[in-house]
């Protein structure tokens, strides 16, 4: 026997293993990237079909060809149908995008669309950003502490207005999700919130570092609206604005100085900017005070937010990414 037909022979006697209940289906990945590591040629992947309606899961090895190109290997356990026949059709086929090594199913989208809250992001992005996180996990097998799925549990029901036990009942006859499903569901969520919040503590000291006026803490107060306003200092700013006769929004408070309109980001205080042409309107700010940025707790905590969301957009330009639209 060659040695291709070998791996062909194994692969079978994995597949018919691997444990076919949904909520198996990490250990299944699991067993398969072992095994994927004791044939490194092969290139490995495993593919996975969720049936709608039912815990039973099915199961495609893809293996790369000596000679150039891929074999997919089927072996059903039971009736002998490979699901590829039996779906009559492309395993993609209800798949929504891949992600590295991570293949999101329309349903999955789905459900994780309910989780997507980052306005300044299209669906499609943030859809992605989740696979590469997903991507991250794959390989986690360490235990989850009662404190990581309280924590994933409060927070997920907090965002969605889910404060008691009948709100939380009401949504899961919504989503058709069973009480062992939310389980493993808020598992999932758990472990993606674990390894965001270490990533953040590990990348937060260096961004710091080196982005340390960002988090700079200033009082600033800016107007857009119809005017063009012009002062010399805050004070005659701040006397102008009551007095303006047009449209105007006016916005006064403490932010990281990152997160202050651009023009103010790196402005001293006392210092005033504008009038700026800013879409149908006009521009003017000026910082009140500013304090420069200290490594405190919060501070740091800002800072490892905004180096994941940099990190996470790094990752997402070396990303392999297929939609899956036909």
């Amino acid at each position: 026997m060659s040695d291709f037909g070998a791996v062909l022979e194994s692969g079978v006697e994995l597949l018919r293993r691997l444990p076919r209940r949904r909520a198996r289906v990490e250990e299944a990945r699991r067993a398969a990237a072992e095994w994927g590591n004791e044939h490194p040629a092969a290139g490995a992947q495993l593919v996975v079909d969720v049936r709608p309606g039912t815990p039973v899961v099915d199961y495609d090895l893809l293996l790369a060809h000596p000679g150039g190109g891929t074999v997919a290997l089927t072996a059903p356990s039971d009736e002998g149908v490979p699901w590829l026949i039996e779906h009559s059709t492309h395993w993609a086929a209800g798949q929504l995008v891949s992600v590295d090594d991570v293949h999101l199913s329309v349903a999955q989208a789905l459900t994780m669309l309910r989780s997507l809250s980052r306005r300044d992001m299209t669906p499609h992005d943030e859809i992605v950003d989740q696979c590469l996180i997903l991507n991250e996990v794959m390989s986690d097998d360490e235990p989850l502490t009662t404190e990581d799925l309280q924590a994933a549990a409060d927070e997920f029901r907090r965002g969605r207005g889910l404060y008691d036990r009948a709100a939380t009942v009401a949504w899961l006859e919504q989503m058709g999700m069973s009480p062992a499903q939310f389980e493993e569901y808020i598992g999932g969520i758990a472990r993606r919130r674990r390894f965001r919040r270490r990533k953040e503590a590990e990348l937060a000291p260096e961004y710091l570092a080196g982005h340390r006026s960002r988090f700079d803490r200033a009082r600033a107060v800016w107007a857009v609206g119809s005017e063009r306003w012009t002062a010399a200092t805050p004070a005659e700013l701040l006397a102008m604005l009551p007095a303006s006769t047009g449209e105007a929004q006016v916005t006064i408070g403490d932010r990281w100085a990152g997160e202050l309109p651009e023009p103010l980001r790196d402005a001293e205080a006392g210092a005033v900017a504008g009038p700026v042409e800013q879409g149908t309107g006009f521009f003017t700010g000026a910082v009140l005070n500013r304090r420069p940025a200290e490594d405190d707790a919060e501070t740091l905590a800002a800072a490892g937010r905004a180096a994941f969301a940099a990190w996470l957009a790094e990752r997402r330009g070396r990303a392999s990414i297929e939609w899956h639209w036909l």
